[in-house]
């Protein structure tokens, strides 16, 4: 494990957003699910791709609040440009589990 800087680390802009909608994404190599996150009024709506099916239905996700990562650039993902990372953890069984708060904060909000 390599140590970064306090200062490096403040340069990863995590938010809390909440997804507003969300679609199978079958045209992805692996199974996938098209977000698309509120930021808040200082952001706004970003869109992502990720690989959450095991876990995850499109009308599930709807109204969940995540973390995700909003400063890196722009990434195609197949046919989608995927605008932010959101963040997960893997099980037991290696698939991803979203990040989020335990309760409902606003959305926007920058981690810390």
């Amino acid at each position: 494990m390599s140590e970064i800087t306090f200062d490096e680390f403040l340069k990863v802009d995590i938010r809390v957003g909440e997804v507003t909608r969300a679609e199978p994404y079958p045209e992805a190599r692996k199974p996938a699910i098209k977000m698309w996150i509120d930021f808040g009024d200082e952001i706004g709506e970003r869109k992502t791709s990720a690989q959450v099916t095991a876990h995850y239905d499109p009308s599930t996700l709807v109204g969940k609040q995540v973390m995700a990562v909003v400063n890196f650039p722009p990434r195609q993902i197949g046919r989608f440009m995927s605008e932010v990372l959101v963040l997960g953890l893997p099980d037991e069984n290696g698939e991803i589990v979203l990040i989020g708060p335990d309760g409902e904060v606003p959305i926007g909000g920058r981690m810390h």
